[in-house]
């Protein structure tokens, strides 16, 4: 229905009310006051979330509640008026900030209670033959003010979800450009983080599906995971970042389903914003070099594709795997190096290493465990033994170049 409709389907309406004798409009202008000084009173002592207001809250509300009185007393006298004044008059005195602090629910019980003050207090104001009339055109301006303050909601909706839209997205670009801490902070606490701690980035395909859905399904299912979440879209990839993350505790597998085909894969956990750049990089680049691992479970963990990084030309993995495998084996002891070298060129081979080293078979054992206990990968694994013999080879090459 269009607002024209809308205007003539009022008229229609207001146009049966009676017409109000003009002591009873003058009564109901001298008993303003009374009106809204018995709506705040009432508030205060049948709503317990609206003592629990700030003030600054509880005297928009009250100024929304006064001016609601006001306007009844201007519409009961001028009933032919448009639907426009609700809007203008009732609810332009209120902060549009009002709307996240207060839901519809609580704005539709405020006006609830305001239509009751009123109607109690009609026996009081006017007399007895337009005590019915009145109370008519009280339940008919409630329920415009209802629809207006439906409305009211509804743009505000509407205005908060394309500026947080706008703002994920410069968000998302910022993380990924390794934007300042400062400005990060800042921009993340606009978008309503509670929590800037425990952070990972996860990064997929998009699905075929449109985008609008796509987020707010991720969105819907981003609590399993984390406290807070930003979602962005960069054409044919996804991006969520995640704080207090729990993904020891959950089925990852559940979350990789919300995302197009192919390989979803995730960062490292970043203790703090400072740290999400290097988080978003090494997703992004574990990303891009997951195809190379078709076996991997999804999602993959962007640590477990080191070796595929460094083969992809990511300098994060080559960095990591130099400073978590190489140097700490060749400072536990050359041994244990020289052991896993040559266990790895003679093909996994306990005996062989043994013969080569001209050492007893258990001893290999024992430098093997050593390797696993201070790198975190056990050579005896295929998967862990190839990120070994990456690292060796990253380490031998930085040797070369130093």
């Amino acid at each position: 229905m269009n607002d024209k409709a809308d205007a003539a389907a009022i008229r229609v309406r207001t146009n049966r009310l009676s017409k109000p004798s003009p002591e009873t409009i003058r009564r109901l202008k001298t008993h303003q006051g009374v009106l809204s000084t018995a709506a705040l009173k009432y508030l205060d002592q049948s709503l317990p979330w609206y003592r629990s207001l700030e003030p600054g809250e509880r005297a928009a509300l009250g100024l929304v509640a006064q001016k609601g009185i006001s306007t009844f007393i201007s519409w009961y006298e001028h009933p032919e008026s448009t639907p426009a004044w609700v809007m203008t008059d009732v609810f332009g005195a209120a902060p549009t900030e009002l709307t996240r602090s207060i839901s519809l629910q609580k704005a539709l019980a405020l006006l609830r209670t305001i239509v009751e003050v009123v109607e109690s207090q009609v026996p009081d104001i006017v007399a007895e033959s337009e005590q019915g009339p009145v109370r008519e055109a009280v339940l008919r301006y409630s329920r415009e003010v209802a629809f207006a303050a439906a409305d009211v909601y509804a743009r505000a909706a509407e205005t908060r979800g394309a500026w947080d839209s706008r703002l994920e997205a410069h968000v998302v670009d910022a993380v990924l450009h390794g934007e300042s801490q400062a400005s990060l902070s800042s921009r993340i606490a606009a978008i309503g983080w509670k929590s800037q701690q425990n952070i990972r980035i996860i990064v997929g395909a998009t699905p075929a599906t449109p985008p609008v859905n796509f987020v707010s399904a991720l969105r819907r299912v981003a609590p399993r995971f984390g406290r807070d979440s930003l979602i962005g879209i960069l054409g044919d990839r996804a991006i969520l970042m995640l704080s207090d993350t729990r993904f020891e505790e959950v089925d990852l597998s559940r979350l990789a389903k919300h995302f197009g085909p192919g390989p979803v894969v995730y960062s490292p956990l970043a203790p703090s914003v400072k740290e999400m750049h290097y988080g978003a990089a090494a997703a992004m680049a574990g990303y891009l070099a997951a195809p190379a691992w078709p076996e991997a479970e999804q999602p993959v963990a962007a640590d477990d594709l080191l070796p595929e990084r460094v083969i992809n030309g990511d300098a994060l993995a080559s960095e990591a795997l130099y400073e978590r495998v190489y140097l700490p084996l060749q400072q536990a002891s050359n041994a244990l190096t020289e052991t896993l070298s040559s266990y790895l060129n003679l093909g996994h081979s306990l005996e062989g290493t043994a013969r080569e080293l001209y050492v007893h078979a258990n001893t290999v054992r024992y430098r093997l465990k050593r390797v696993s206990e201070v790198t975190g990968w056990d050579p005896l694994v295929p998967r862990d033994a190839f990120v070994l013999q990456t690292a060796l080879l990253v380490g031998r090459l930085r040797e070369v170049r130093s």
